[in-house]
């Protein structure tokens, strides 16, 4: 039997406080909406499309990575709506329909591949997850009856005080048999206090036909619905726990798991180490044998094998060969990439630098636009000076070259293979392979001169007092 999923995503969640749709805030790394449409595609269905209403076209954005359907609703005239707008868009499926909320982000594909089980086993007109929370505030309630059947289930809009203070909530997960779907959700109509139409009510219809209805209770962490900020930082820490557990049983050691922050997309090889604090976002892949030291933050970026990055250090898409050291204090910035053994030591930036094989640039430099070749040393304090206040220039250090403290290479420049610059060196011009270039003022030492300054200086004040 076919599986149909429709991702509910038209609601504007206005508990949330925020101009922007909650679906879109993000949550380990991306956003809300795109953990509930990965789990669904894990399910493998025959047919998956999230319902967009209010932004629509920033949710549709936020999907845009994998391939996905959308259906839209114009007016979000409530759940029931929103899925009879998708049955129109597919009026020839058959099977089951798995409903799903946007706003669910931490349910596992497991717990939905047991429910559709239980759902074809019983034959049921509808199944869907249930669970109990001690606040329950902001979901419909699970009304049951005699032999502990569900009766009815009722929005907290329209709940009594006694139907309020049950603590058996609807997760608004469902499986729903598509034909007899197709069927009732015409008899829903909107005459309760928020004159919406409540997909729910398709229960109470079912149980009025004396279909079979399956109640599946689940753990309430994992049918966790997120309304409000607070809601979604309890969600991001569940999330990233579940995340580290997941790496940790797969070889990566975390000195201080709570605080170590590793986004949904990121990837971990075995025997890699990392210490607190350490951000890992993104789509950044980490390879074996790494050590990454407290407070660094690697985003989007690719690090090879047995790398070390020192504390305090950051870098964004980059690529780190293997053996390559970072740090402490250095910064990646984009479109970098260090070759194998490369060193980059403390109060270093990069900008757009490619540099080659075992060269180091250990303290205190600026190297951007650059392309630096193997066996290359750069002195403490020498920068790159790649913008002219319009454009930015390239600068090329070909192998073997001595860059010594303190320069400056005015882009754009060439130093040829094997060539030695003196320190604190203005380089302005091409330097020739294997040349020594010096450029730096003459210095002129002036005997006796601050004697004279400070008896000129003790003079003038003596005749400024009087």
């Amino acid at each position: 039997m076919d599986t149909h999923i429709c991702i509910l995503a038209a609601g504007q969640s206005k508990r949330m406080k925020s101009k922007v749709s909650k679906l879109l805030h993000p949550l380990c790394g991306k956003p809300m909406i795109e953990h509930v449409r990965d789990v669904a595609a894990e399910l493998e269905p025959a047919t998956c499309a999230v319902v967009a209403g209010f932004q629509r076209d920033q949710v549709m954005d936020a999907l845009h990575r994998k391939p996905v359907d959308f259906v839209v609703q114009q007016e979000q005239l409530g759940t029931g709506h929103a899925v009879s707008e998708f049955l129109k868009q597919y009026p020839a499926i058959e099977g089951v329909l798995l409903v799903m909320n946007g706003d669910t982000p931490l349910v596992h594909a497991d717990l939905l591949r047991r429910l559709l089980a239980l759902h074809m086993e019983k034959k049921a007109s509808v199944s869907l997850l249930t669970t109990d929370l001690p606040d329950a505030t902001g979901y419909g309630r699970i009304v049951r009856g005699k032999g502990g059947m569900i009766e009815r289930i009722v929005e907290e809009a329209d709940a009594t005080e006694h139907e309020r203070a049950i603590h058996e909530i609807n997760s608004g997960i469902y499986a729903f048999d598509i034909a007899r779907l197709r069927a009732l959700l015409p008899l829903v109509n909107a005459n309760n206090k928020q004159k919406e139409y409540y997909l729910p009510d398709v229960i109470e219809f079912s149980l009025m036909e004396k279909r079979i209805v399956v109640p599946f209770k689940a753990n309430s962490e994992e049918v966790l619905g997120i309304n409000t900020r607070v809601e979604l930082a309890n969600a991001e820490k569940i999330l990233r726990r579940r995340i580290n557990e997941y790496w940790m049983l797969r070889g990566v050691t975390m000195r201080d798991p709570e605080s170590t922050y590793v986004d949904a997309d990121v990837q971990i090889a075995p025997d890699t180490v990392l210490y607190p604090n350490v951000y890992l976002e993104g789509s950044t892949s980490i390879g074996a044998d790494v050590t990454i030291h407290q407070n660094c933050r690697i985003t989007d970026s690719f690090i090879d094998d047995r790398c070390v990055i020192y504390e305090s250090s950051s870098i964004e898409l980059a690529h780190l060969e293997q053996n390559v050291k970072i740090g402490p204090f250095a910064r990646i910035r984009p479109d970098s990439y260090l070759h194998t053994g490369v060193r980059i030591g403390n109060f270093v930036e990069l900008k757009k630098t490619n540099i080659g094989r075992d060269s180091k640039a250990n303290h205190l430099s600026y190297l951007g636009d650059a392309t630096i070749g193997r066996d290359v040393n750069v002195g403490a304090g020498t920068i790159t000076c790649n913008y002219d206040g319009e454009k930015k220039h390239p600068t090329v250090i070909e192998d073997g070259v001595f860059i010594g403290s303190d320069t400056q290479l005015i882009a754009p420049v060439k130093v040829g293979k094997g060539a030695y610059v003196a320190a604190g060196s203005s380089i302005t011009e091409d330097v020739p392979a294997d040349s020594l270039a010096i450029a730096r003022g003459r210095q002129i030492n002036k005997e006796g001169w601050v004697a004279k300054k400070r008896k000129t200086t003790k003079t003038q004040r003596h005749e400024e007092s009087k």
